[in-house]
């Protein structure tokens, strides 16, 4: 522990004095790029201050080589907290050494992991004069994540991406996946990264080429690659005055099947679908200006094999006679799914149908402390199929009490509440260690899930816990710290002095 402090603090003494960390070296400078670049930094409680300072150190070697200026790259960071906060707006640092030290500067905030609202203040800002962007560039948020957020992140990760910024997730927790895959630019391959925060350096230069796809300037680019889709982007060089666009594109292996489109030359972005999967098509952007003239650009572009769904399949929430099964992907082409299931050991087995516009169901009524087979079944429009099994157990029954709170009722009584555990309990045994007085304890029926604890002296701070019992082995007890409040004088009482 002591020498990996000691590591700690001196790649920080190097980068204080201004030079490179061990083993990262100068990087070549990155030029002919454009772009507003976001850096989305959980400062919340939830991360500790060495994971945060390992964060600031990736996004500084992600940000590095790039040239920053007005015409090239801007950046700036926004926290998430319990309230979102930019920490500097895109246009304030245009060199290397003034990001480096604006990032080194950048402290944690703590609070709550509210990363919805930061997402929504991000679209915001990412479209705002006021905070230094510009129009007509392309926009890229990169999250880095412990994997928990207090708020849903769906929605207004979403509207961002349909404003058309390309979205990177670094994920150095159990981020849920399916959660993460979504919220990420499509394919989640290129845009989605899970890594433990020692390890971040591994896919730095990763990271950075897939941004600089995005974000190279002067070219037309491609995102959102699908099996049957993907969107083009280009800069603006004409306008609704000044021109169109016409686009071409087909097969390699069919160049005679070519298909022509005009574009309005307002227009920086198209999506072609109805594609085939796994074909490299040809595509040329020609722009039709009464003004100047633009050579055509050309790229070419390999869609994604068709989604074959399950592809993986998650086990969660396992209670002593429930699971949840998930999977994933959900393609369209998909009508409904099957999930089977049975125990292991056994010959039994059960069906549930599922639509196929749900990628996850509950199966219940199962026994507890067993493992299960559970195998979930694509069916597809073409009547094809396909199957992938996972195995999960139920918790055994001897779970423990949820949710205990308590009420102060006044004249030294507390009132102590819970949830009921799963399975057969036979009745629940609630003790007080009290700070001052004896401690007490009280058995009471499964049905009832409250008791009164009398004689909680003023101003202590008691341990009650609750314990299901069951018929062969009591279950996993709960216990809380309450503390009593100090007597105080009734309202309305003022004590005089004698004269």
């Amino acid at each position: 522990m002591l020498a990996e402090a000691a590591l700690v603090l001196g790649v920080w003494l190097q980068l204080a004095a201004g030079q490179e960390a061990p083993g990262q070296g100068p990087q070549p400078s990155i030029s002919n790029s454009e772009g507003d670049i976001l850096l989305l930094l959980d400062s919340s409680g939830s991360v500790s201050y060495y994971e945060f300072s390992k964060v600031k150190e990736f996004m500084w070697d992600l940000m590095q080589p790039f040239t920053f200026g007005p015409n090239d790259v801007q950046t700036s960071i926004i926290h998430i907290s319990t309230t979102p906060t930019m920490e500097f707006p895109f246009d304030r640092y245009l060199s290397r050494g003034t990001v480096q030290q604006a990032i080194r500067n950048t402290r944690q905030l703590m609070g709550d992991t509210n990363t919805g609202k930061a997402l929504s203040f991000a679209k915001e800002k990412l479209f705002s004069n006021d905070a230094g962007a510009r129009p007509d560039v392309p926009k890229v948020l990169v999250w880095v994540t412990d994997g928990f957020s207090s708020d849903d992140i769906s929605e207004p990760m979403q509207l961002l991406k349909d404003m058309g910024v390309t979205v990177f997730i670094v994920s150095t927790g159990r981020g849920n996946y399916l959660e993460l895959s979504a919220a990420a630019s499509q394919p989640p391959e290129k845009h989605l990264h899970f890594v433990d925060v020692d390890d971040l350096p591994i896919i730095t230069k990763e990271l950075r080429d897939a941004m600089l796809d995005v974000i190279q300037a002067n070219r037309l680019r491609v995102v959102d690659i699908t099996s049957s889709s993907f969107r083009l982007t280009w800069p603006q060089l004409l306008s609704q005055e000044t021109g169109y666009y016409t686009l071409q594109y087909a097969p390699t292996d069919d160049l005679a099947a070519k298909r022509t489109t005009q574009v309005s030359g307002a227009h920086t972005s198209l999506t072609l679908s109805n594609l085939a999967p796994e074909t490299t098509y040809e595509v040329a952007l020609v722009p039709e200006s009464n003004v100047h003239y633009f050579p055509p650009q050309t790229i070419r572009v390999t869609t994604l094999a068709e989604e074959i769904s399950p592809a993986q399949i998650l086990i969660s929430d396992s209670r002593p006679h429930s699971f949840q099964v998930s999977w994933a992907p959900t393609p369209d082409s998909v009508t409904s799914y099957q999930v089977l299931y049975g125990p292991l050991r056994g010959d039994s087995a059960q069906l549930l149908e599922v639509d196929g516009t749900h990628n996850s169901t509950v199966v219940e009524n199962l026994a507890p402390n067993t493992t299960y087979l559970v195998t979930v079944t694509a069916i597809y429009s073409s009547g094809k199929e396909k199957s992938l099994s996972a195995k999960a157990c139920t918790q055994e029954e001897g779970s423990k009490v949820r949710h205990l709170r308590f009420e102060d009722l006044g004249s030294n009584t507390l009132k102590a509440s819970w949830d009921a555990a799963d399975g057969k309990v036979l009745g629940y045994r609630v003790r007080c260690r009290r700070q001052t007085g004896p401690s007490s304890l009280i058995s009471v029926s499964p049905h009832i899930h409250s008791v009164l604890l009398t004689d909680m002296a003023p101003g202590t701070t008691n341990k009650v816990c609750v314990k299901s019992m069951y018929k062969d082995q009591p279950g996993k007890g709960l216990c809380r710290m309450v503390h009593m409040q100090p007597a105080t004088e009734a309202p309305g009482y003022k004590h005089r002095q004698r004269a």
